[in-house]
């Protein structure tokens, strides 16, 4: 069942995963603040990551970069000359959007009577290419989309525009004591490059031996012109990258690239949940890959607006390294100590959203059911059925009678050991129907029940979230 992304939004406020950034101000441009649900998520997210590609491997290690850096390092990427998002503007009322966004806009209204396949055949055979993401085609593509089908400015209906032009995407601020006497600095746009940039320090300071990877999760910014989409497109968001460093050569970097694929794709659906048939991996086009990239595929999700970029995978090869090298003045390359062999290593590199992989595992688990209740009346009820990786709250711990003090000191007692190693909430609101819907509604696994009995033989009732059934089990016996 789909549900929309307005039943989302209002859940994650309702329920404490996510809150309008300055809400008491009347927000912020689309800024979103987690709340204590969803920071967990979060956590959980990316400590699956880091067990599953970092401590569980010998071959990647961790960095923690700066989010401010030199204003050479940009220069060097390319950011500063050539990180921009096409926008044009409405000659009639002055109106300024994204030319991507407004293609994107007119795509959903068509999605709703033709399937992707059906209009994919239409662009194809006109004007555009073999696949409906818009902000990956050209400057000329996207003129083309939007003259040739006469999309309309969405504030006065008009088809006369100007032609795109490019809108930097980096944040500029200053840095400095004295006024007048600022340097410009920029806000990060990825993680990436302070992987780059402390690669000699990595190699000086550690066994690393290519191939390895270093891992990085972090905030970046981007100055999104028309952000939206709830926690989709927004303008600070987490990031989580790794650069696997390879031999540099197109034969190896191929074989790293496509293991890469496979193991992105097995870990999301049975480490982290997601449904299958909600995940496209798509390889680029030639026209489509970045200045940079030999090959890059997109993991790309079913979100209810569409389907848009959950993580890209990209075979970089040693642009970066040769780029920083150039312009620093700095040799960054590998010194092999098998062969003697120096060169500059090339790049896989796995590329993931956290902030669209929180929003991700909100839309895949939530759900409304109707079901018998204990009386045989027909209710309902909402259930976020996340995988047990992911759900913020293991086990919630329920005193059956709120008064009864052996009750709760039972509860207590129970809590106080989970805690040591899981998330856990106490609930003694004295209810315990709607202790268990508030529960399911936060995707929490497991409800543990002290009763009467508990106080007699030390059993507790577990509750399970997906399918309600309850079991007795001694209270030390309690696992995830």
């Amino acid at each position: 069942m789909w549900f929309s992304l307005e039943t989302i939004v209002a859940r994650a406020k309702r329920r404490g995963f996510a809150y309008p950034g300055s809400d008491i101000y009347g927000g912020l441009a689309n800024a979103r603040d987690l709340g204590p649900y969803g920071t967990e998520i979060k956590r959980n997210i990316e400590n699956n990551r880091r067990n599953y590609f970092v401590q569980s491997r010998e071959d990647v290690i961790w960095l923690d970069s700066q989010i401010l850096m030199n204003p050479k390092v940009w220069e060097a990427s390319g950011h500063v000359g050539g990180f921009s998002d096409p926008l044009v503007d409405c000659k009639k009322c002055k109106n300024r959007e994204r030319a991507d966004q407004l293609i994107e806009s007119s795509l959903k209204d068509v999605r709703k009577q033709y399937s992707d396949e059906d209009i994919q055949k239409e662009l194809t055979k006109l004007i555009w290419v073999n696949n409906l993401v818009s902000e990956s085609r050209s400057f000329e593509q996207q003129k083309g989309y939007l003259d040739g089908y006469k999309i309309k400015c969405p504030k006065c209906w008009s088809c006369d525009r100007t032609e795109p032009k490019k809108f930097n995407l980096m944040f500029k601020t200053q840095q400095g004591i004295v006024e007048g006497e600022w340097t410009d600095i920029y806000l990060r746009p990825e993680t990436a490059q302070g992987i780059f940039v402390n690669f000699k320090n990595i190699l000086d300071t550690t066994r690393s031996k290519i191939p390895f990877g270093i891992a990085q999760v972090g905030k970046s910014f981007r100055n999104e012109i028309t952000p939206g989409n709830f926690m989709f497109r927004v303008r600070e968001f987490y990031q989580m990258e790794i650069e696997y460093f390879v031999e540099n050569n197109e034969e190896t970097g191929l074989k790293a690239f496509e293991e890469r694929k496979a193991l992105s794709k097995k870990r999301r659906i049975e480490e982290i949940g997601i449904k299958e048939d909600k995940l496209k991996f798509r390889d680029h086009d030639k026209d489509e890959l970045s200045f940079y990239s030999k090959w890059t595929c997109d993991v790309e999700y079913a979100f209810p607006r569409g389907r848009g970029e959950l993580q890209g995978i990209a075979y970089r090869t040693d642009y970066d390294l040769k780029q920083h090298m150039q312009h620093s003045g700095k040799d960054l390359q590998y010194n092999d100590p098998y062969t003697g062999k120096r060169y500059i290593p090339h790049v896989i590199e796995p590329s993931r959203w956290l902030t669209r992989a929180i929003l991700t595992t909100m839309i895949d688990a939530y759900d409304e059911e109707k079901y018998t209740d204990g009386n045989w009346a027909e209710a309902s009820r909402v259930v976020a059925r996340f995988h047990k990786n992911v759900a913020p709250i293991k086990f919630a711990i329920i005193p059956l009678v709120k008064k009864d003090e052996k009750m709760v000191a039972m509860a207590r007692d129970i809590f106080k050991r989970l805690s040591k190693q899981y998330m856990v909430e106490f609930d003694d609101s004295g209810n315990i129907g709607k202790s268990y819907r508030r529960q399911d509604e936060i995707g929490t696994p497991y409800c543990i029940t002290v009763d009467h009995q508990s106080l007699e033989d030390g059993t507790i009732t577990l509750r399970t979230r997906d399918d309600m059934k309850q079991i007795r089990i001694k209270a030390d016996k309690i696992k995830f």
